[in-house]
């Protein structure tokens, strides 16, 4: 079990996501921010969020931080698309603490493409809040393309998958960027970037900063020993890939 966070150089940032998708943005903070642990909450039992109703998620996400909230985080991440499209509003007014969610990388897609997609799961490509965020700043090259079933074949299958089942799940379009429009997606992303022959572009990054800019600069230097806890879900699986992130083994089969 973790410890609160009053002391600076142990700050706890808390991440949340309907299964394994997470865990990438959560191994991107893991190298950068130095003096922090870190503690993941998932519900892999119940994902993929994408099929269910807005309220379902809402009521199943706010038990999470409840249990969060326990922690006294300095920070909370929502590392799913469709939970911060969604959720993410009546989280930030219900909380204390700073909680950033992860959104589709539509802006540093558009610079460098002339015409663009959103691969995400349903629920996602129907919130209005993604729709917004491609309206201001998709350029009116921005399409919104939903892919049923890759998120819950990524989660059921993440130490055994094949390329070309992932290929069957992705819908046919024209565009030369691809943003991913669920976290899930970044395990397959070279697998997405062949199918559309283009870049591939992912809120990780962004996402990694503004956690950083809330936690402010750190006094230490270097790579510091840390702890990392699992709640929720199936821990030993979230471990174990989370294990692997810091190996960097590569998930799919060729």
């Amino acid at each position: 079990m973790l410890n609160d966070n009053s002391d600076k150089t142990d700050r706890l940032v808390c991440f949340f996501d309907s299964g394994i998708g997470g865990l990438n943005l959560m191994y991107n903070c893991y190298k950068r921010c130095v003096d922090c642990n870190f503690a993941y909450f998932a519900d892999n039992y119940n994902m993929p969020y994408g099929s269910k109703p807005p309220e379902e998620v809402l009521k199943t996400v706010d038990g999470y931080f409840e249990r969060i909230a326990l922690l006294k985080p300095a920070v909370a991440v929502v590392a799913c698309n469709t939970v911060t499209a969604e959720c993410i509003c009546f989280l930030r007014e219900k909380y204390p603490f700073p909680i950033v969610g992860i959104q589709p990388a539509v802006k540093p897609a558009v610079k460098s493409s002339k015409k663009c997609i959103v691969l995400a799961t349903p629920a996602t490509i129907k919130s209005q809040a993604v729709r917004e965020l491609v309206r201001q700043y998709g350029e009116g090259k921005t399409e919104l393309v939903p892919c049923e079933n890759l998120a819950a074949y990524i989660e059921n299958n993440i130490f055994d998958m094949v390329e070309e089942e992932v290929i069957s799940m992705l819908p046919p379009a024209e565009c030369d960027g691809v943003v991913l429009g669920c976290t899930h997606y970044t395990y397959v992303s070279d697998i997405i970037s062949r199918f559309y022959n283009c870049s591939v572009y992912d809120g990780t990054e962004g996402t990694t900063n503004q956690i950083c800019k809330i936690l402010g600069k750190s006094d230490h230097h270097g790579f510091l020993s840390k702890e990392t806890a699992f709640y929720g879900g199936n821990c030993i699986k979230n471990a174990k890939i989370f294990d692997f992130l810091k190996q960097n083994i590569n998930f799919c089969k060729f």
